[in-house]
């Protein structure tokens, strides 16, 4: 930059601010080091251009840096320009624009400097437009190599809003700012503002920054504690349009009221309570509104999420076999599913496709009636205001609603899901399936109860560590359910609150092994109550592959009746049965081995499932796992991956069989 006179001003800038407030060495100092940088460095034009904006919001008196009325506030804005231009990657990697997201409107994996993610958008009229957080990348000088990362040019300043959800739906509704209007009026009459304001947990930072929340080491190595608990929200909200269109109305002149009573004229939600009191979660307002909204950000690449299903590849992202994901609600708790295939062209909620799951099938889809094609979820607007630091907007055109049909359908489909979806403090931290190959975004270690809880949803105050692993990156080798898994180092002692199921009925609650002598053996507990939970049946000893039993002792025969599929639908379909009858099943055929491979899990004996139990179970309760250690052995750890809810009309269908995949 120093060769080129048009980044004068803002290396001068660099010079000026320190990497962080109890740092004397300046950002210029920082990008002279070795290391991976990627530097989206603002033109003297951009910065100039930017200053009048200050001008024009009366911020300061003349776009030069002699107009500020203050020292304070002209250390904040140079601090905003440069340290929202830099993503440091530390040992991993520096961004070329063929290292962005793929997905429009997606946030690159790190975040920058300011501790902002910066959002990548495409654009549809300008060749090869290129776009941070609405500021246009420079069409020619971009990708420019360095020894230590990348430069970009930039014609605008990278200047992220720091509003949350609350903020920003308050400037929509004072403003009537067409899009998301009447989703804002009704978000705020449901009393969701305080919770929409939340950004970051500080008593979490205080914590870590104190050295009070560790890094660890065990068996499998380092394991590298979050540096953050931040909160998010995604909103799947009906657009003015749609709402102007059902309630012959302008956006602009709906009320909440209109909404409510054209919720209550077509018995949307019949049991829920008809009453002003919109904050109630029983109240029809909170409830239709609740189920809009999830206590996590998702990205738009990762409405679903691909690892190492069946026929894809990372490295060109061309979608195979049907993926689905379940989530739960807020408000009442209620599931909603997330629905991707290669036939669908886009991301659905509440699709039910007829898929091709025979033995010899693909799992594509195959046909989709119209009244189970589910709502097609639009890309988000991330421009401007709308780039919040908690939360996304998407938007849909048609209405989402949690209805008998819905539930219906859900019922009569086995409920899969990877463990790390539970809870949402993985996505929000940036945690779960992090693609950066990289020992801190890879391994993770969460703090023991005690010293601080780290998951809303789960307890793990007697467990030694709760580590997770990515698996390596996007191009995971892992044999595990979407190449991630948890590990429950030392004796553990840990209670999960579990989703809820969509209708009262018998269900089976499946658990996903993988065997190895490291692993250890537990007695799981269930109940609705966490302090007054139940034993289930003998304990699940995740030593125990479909061949293999193995012990401190040495490897011995497991008896429980796996054989590698023959081919032969009948005599595969008694081995399985047979299984079944010992409470084991083999592992599902929609997984391969490896990120990129053609080899099913379902071949392999150690990675298989345990029925933990059946039991009728009832939507409105709300239930809780534990698993409690029986080897006196701190050595191993409880490999914890995906679990599965399967209702008794699949498992015990007399008339269509349960699929393999």
């Amino acid at each position: 930059m120093e060769n080129h006179d048009q980044y004068s001003e803002y290396l001068r800038l660099t010079g000026l601010v320190h990497v962080s407030s109890i740092s004397e060495t300046t950002v210029k100092q920082l990008l002279s080091a070795r290391g991976n940088y990627t530097v989206f460095a603002p033109t003297n034009e951009a910065i100039y251009a930017f200053l009048d904006t200050l001008v024009a919001k009366d911020l300061i008196d003349s776009p030069s840096w002699d107009g500020f009325r203050d020292s304070l506030s002209l250390d904040s804005v140079q601090k905003l320009i440069v340290l929202n231009s830099i993503v440091d990657g530390g040992d991993n990697v520096a961004f070329t624009v063929a290292d962005f997201p793929v997905t429009n409107a997606t946030d690159i994996p790190l975040p920058n400097m300011y501790d902002r993610k910066l959002t990548v958008t495409y654009s549809d009229s300008i060749v090869d437009g290129v776009f941070i957080n609405d500021c246009n990348i420079d069409e020619r000088n971009r990708d420019i190599p360095v020894l230590n990362g990348y430069v970009h040019m930039m014609h605008r300043v990278i200047a992220p809003s720091n509003d949350n959800m609350s903020s920003l739906m308050e400037e929509i509704i004072q403003s009537k700012e067409k899009g998301h209007y009447v989703a804002s009026l009704l978000a705020t009459a449901c009393g969701l503002k305080d919770t929409l304001r939340a950004v970051r947990d500080d008593t979490y930072e205080l914590l870590y920054q104190t050295g009070q929340i560790r890094d660890h080491n065990n068996s499998n190595g380092a394991k590298y504690a979050p540096a953050h608990r931040y909160f998010g929200f995604s909103y799947f909200a009906e657009t003015d349009d749609f709402w102007s269109k059902e309630l012959g109305k302008p956006y602009d002149e709906i009320t909440v009221e209109d909404v409510v009573a054209y919720l209550d004229a077509n018995n949307i939600y019949p049991d829920a309570l008809r009453n002003d009191d919109y904050t109630d979660e029983n109240n029809l307002l909170n409830r239709f509104v609740t189920y809009h909204f999830l206590p996590f950000i998702l990205q738009p690449g990762n409405l679903v999420y691909h690892r190492n299903e069946m026929g894809y590849y990372p490295s060109n992202a061309i979608l195979s076999v049907a993926m689905a994901e379940y989530y739960t609600t807020m408000g009442k708790r209620r599931l909603i599913k997330f629905y991707e295939s290669r036939e669908s062209n886009g991301v659905f909620i509440n699709r039910f496709p007829v898929l091709n799951n025979g033995r010899h099938g693909n799992y594509h889809e195959v046909s989709c009636d119209p009244d189970k094609e589910g709502i097609f979820v639009g890309t988000p607007n991330r421009e401007g205001h709308y780039n919040v630091r908690n939360g996304i907007i998407y938007p849909i055109e048609e209405l989402l609603v949690y209805d008998d049909a819905t539930r219906e359908n859900m019922s009569g489909e086995r409920i899969r899901w990877d463990v790390a979806a539970m809870f949402p403090e993985m996505m929000n931290n940036d945690i779960r399936l992090n693609p950066i190959d990289g020992a801190r975004q890879n391994d993770f270690a969460f703090p023991a109860d005690e010293v601080y809880r780290y998951f809303e949803g789960a307890w793990n105050g007697r467990t030694q560590e709760l580590g997770y692993r990515t698996g390596g990156g996007i191009n995971s080798g892992f044999n595990d359910y979407l190449g991630d898994e948890f590990q429950l180092h030392g004796i553990p002692d840990m209670i999960v609150r579990m989703p809820p199921v969509p209708r009262r009925g018998t269900y089976e609650l499946r658990y996903g092994i993988q065997a190895q002598a490291s692993r250890s053996m537990v007695q799981c507990y269930w109940g609705t109550s966490p302090e007054q939970l139940h034993a289930e049946g003998l304990p699940l000893d995740t030593r125990i592959g479909g061949k293999t039993r193995f012990t401190a002792n040495g490897s011995y025969p497991s008896d429980i009746g796996w054989e590698e599929d023959t081919g032969d639908d009948d005599y595969d379909a008694k081995v399985d049965h047979n299984m079944r009858n010992k409470g084991y099943m083999k592992n599902v055929a929609l997984m391969a081995t490896s990120t990129g491979g053609t080899t099913s899990q379902r071949t392999g004996d150690n990675t298989i499932r345990r029925i933990i139990l059946r039991a009728t179970l009832d939507p409105d309760e709300t239930y809780y796992l534990r698993f409690k250690g029986v080897l006196d052995d701190s050595n191993k750890f409880l490999f914890f991956d995906f679990l599965e809810y399967c209702p008794k009309e699949v498992y015990d269908n007399p008339d269509v069989p349960e699929d393999i995949w």
